[in-house]
């Protein structure tokens, strides 16, 4: 019996086991309310589309409670990812609107401080135009633009144009001894050297309805790190916005194509960047 076949039996008893299992699991689903029920007939009629895949372990039919707890719907997931894309588009957009200012501006070029320091904020842009000694930003203590000052201008005004940001300016100084004119301090100087870069954005391209705020802040706010006597903080800081408009077009553009060289709207000394000596 060993050698022939004995083993049979086995086969026999799993398949007894197998349909106790399978009766008693009849008996206990016919023994749920109908809910269960429907659900059931539900999956064994479209098993590759199991009523578990959105709803985390909870039956088709809690759909319809009105329980907080419930699971977001695909609905939402959907305008979460459309809001994460959307803010990555942006994101890629102002920095290569920061490559093209690099470029246009030649900072690459400068072998000391850098003149300009741009950052990429969460809304847009953050450009810091230093006045120092080699590059100056403007004519001694005036509020008169070097020809460093006017191209850096020229240029930066070109571009806010084109990609329609919103403008801020902001004016600061260094600490400096009492003026001889008691009636003009450091903060005539900021406000009036940031009311300065105002109109020369205003004069070479830029939209009047584009510019938000000009503050000056005269030795108030000195760079992080540095002493208030330190010259980076002669300074000029726009900050530029995306409106909904340049929203709108970073997305619909994606990769910023390459950018040409202005035409300058002033003589050619202008849109060439001055030499240091």
């Amino acid at each position: 019996m060993a050698g022939g076949g004995g083993g049979a039996w086995k086969v026999a008893y799993a398949d007894f086991v197998t349909a106790m299992m399978a009766l008693f699991m009849v008996l206990w689903i016919s023994s749920q309310d109908k809910k269960i029920l429907l659900a059931t007939s539900q999956y064994f009629r479209s098993p590759f589309n199991s009523p578990m895949t959105d709803h985390s372990g909870i039956m088709p039919f809690n759909k319809d409670s009105n329980d907080s707890s419930a699971p977001k719907t695909s609905d939402d997931t959907s305008a979460g990812k459309k809001g994460q894309n959307d803010k990555q588009v942006e994101l890629n957009f102002l920095n290569s609107v920061a490559a093209d200012f690099y470029r246009l501006l030649r900072l690459d070029e400068s072998t000391d401080q850098k003149p300009i320091d741009i950052q990429v904020t969460s809304d847009g842009l953050r450009l810091t135009l230093f006045d120092r000694a080699k590059h100056p930003l403007f004519s001694g203590d005036t509020i008169e633009f070097s020809p460093w000052g006017r191209f850096i201008l020229q240029n930066l005004a070109w571009a806010i144009e084109r990609h329609k940001f919103r403008v801020t300016i902001d004016g600061h100084t260094r600490q400096m001894p009492p003026s001889a004119r008691e009636d003009y301090s450091a903060w005539e100087l900021s406000a009036d050297r940031a009311n300065a870069a105002r109109r020369a954005l205003v004069h070479f391209a830029v939209a009047p309805e584009q510019i938000e705020r000009v503050t000056g802040y005269a030795d108030t706010r000195p760079v992080e790190g540095e002493p208030p006597t330190s010259e980076s903080n002669q300074r000029i800081t726009l900050s530029l916005s995306l409106s909904p408009k340049s929203k709108d077009a970073s997305r619909k553009a994606g990769p910023e194509p390459t950018v040409p060289t202005p035409v300058p709207a002033k003589p050619a000394s202008v849109a060439q960047a001055p030499r240091s000596p």
